[in-house]
C-alpha cells in the first residue's frame, strides 16, 4: 500500500469539528477531497467529531473511524468539556471507504470521567482484538485509559494505560521491528514523550529524543511509514496555528527524528487539525478521488 488517506478536522467553526478527508500518493503531498467540505458529520451526542482516527481490521479489511464526541464551537467551553463532557466515542465503519455506516456512539469512559478525548486503536494479534485508548480527566488529572474490543460495539472494562506525574493526552502507537513505540503529549510542557515496550500492554521505557524535547506547542502525534521504509511523525503545531509538520527517521526508536524541509511536503489547502493517516491501495485512492472530487 503506497497511498494514504488523512482524516482530520479543521478547527472550531460551524462545520470545522467534523471529519474531512485528504489523500496522498507519497505521504508528503495531500489533496483535499469533497471541495473542502466535511465527508462525515456527527449529528448525535455533542454534534461534533474531533480527532478522527482510522484503523483497518486485518481480518475483514473493514475500516473504522473513531472520534471525540465534542463540539467547542457551539459548546460550553473547554472547562466544561473536561469536567462534564461526553464519555462516548463516535464511530463510523465502511467496507469501501466511500459508503459509511454511522455515526453511532458508544460509552467507554469510566464513571466519574469528565471527558473521552482523541480515541485511537491498535490491533493486538495475540488477543485478536483491538486495544482502544483515549484520554480522560478523572479526579482532576488527565491520564490514558484503554479497553479491548473485537467489533467496536462491545468493549471490555477500561483500565489505566498511561499515567504520569502530570496530565497526559493524545497517545498514539506504532509497531516496528518487534517493539511498540508509544507517543504521548505532556500537557504541562506541550511536548511529545516517546516510549517503547516489547509488549503492547506492558512496561514502557522512555526514549530520549533531542528534537522532541525542544519541540513545544504541539499535539496530535501520528506515525506512518512511507514506501522507502522511512517513518514519518506528524504533529499539529496548535500553539502557533501552523497546522501539521513532518519529522522523519530511517529507524524508528533507534535514530532520532529530524525535521523534514517545509518545501518537501504540502498538507493541502485546508489547515488540518488532529487526525490520522491510513495506508490505502492505489485502487482505494482512485475510488476516493472519483467519489469525492
Amino acid at each position: 500500500m503506497t497511498n494514504f488517506l488523512f482524516a482530520h478536522f479543521i478547527g472550531e467553526s460551524r462545520l470545522g469539528e467534523q471529519v474531512y478527508f485528504s489523500i496522498s500518493k507519497d505521504g508528503n503531498h495531500f489533496y483535499d477531497l469533497n471541495a473542502g467540505n466535511p465527508i462525515l458529520i456527527s449529528n448525535i451526542g455533542e454534534k461534533g467529531a474531533r480527532d478522527p482516527f482510522l484503523i483497518r481490521d486485518p481480518k475483514t479489511n473493514k475500516v473504522y473511524i473513531i472520534a471525540t464526541d465534542l463540539q467547542i464551537h457551539k459548546g460550553l467551553g473547554w472547562e466544561h468539556a473536561q469536567e462534564k463532557g461526553s464519555r462516548d466515542i463516535i464511530i463510523w465503519e465502511t467496507n469501501d471507504l466511500v459508503n459509511w455506516q454511522g455515526p453511532r456512539a458508544v460509552t467507554v469512559g469510566v464513571a466519574g470521567a469528565g471527558n473521552v478525548w482523541a480515541p485511537e486503536a491498535v490491533y493486538d494479534k495475540n488477543k485478536e482484538a483491538f486495544l482502544v485508548f483515549w484520554a480522560s480527566k478523572v479526579e482532576g488529572k488527565h491520564k490514558i485509559y484503554a479497553s479491548y474490543t473485537k467489533d467496536f460495539v462491545s468493549f471490555d472494562e477500561p483500565f489505566i494505560f498511561v499515567e504520569k506525574d502530570r496530565d497526559v493526552i493524545d497517545t498514539t502507537i506504532a509497531y516496528s521491528d518487534g517493539k511498540y513505540y508509544r507517543l504521548t503529549k505532556d500537557e504541562t510542557s506541550s511536548r511529545i514523550i516517546m516510549e517503547y515496550s516489547d509488549e503492547l500492554v506492558g512496561e514502557y521505557k522512555e526514549i530520549h529524543s533531542s528534537i522532541l524535547a525542544d519541540l513545544a506547542g504541539v499535539e496530535g502525534p501520528q506515525m506512518y511509514q512511507v514506501t522507502d521504509g522511512t517513518w514519518y511523525l506528524i504533529v499539529d503545531q496548535f500553539a502557533r496555528n501552523l497546522g501539521y509538520m513532518i519529522l522523519e527517521t530511517s529507524q524508528l526508536g533507534k535514530k532520532d527524528f529530524v525535521e523534514k524541509l517545509k518545501d518537501e511536503y504540502d498538507f493541502g489547502i485546508m489547515k488540518k487539525r488532529h487526525g490520522s493517516v491510513l495506508a490505502i491501495t492505489k485502487e482505494e485512492y482512485e475510488k476516493l478521488l472519483a467519489h469525492y472530487k
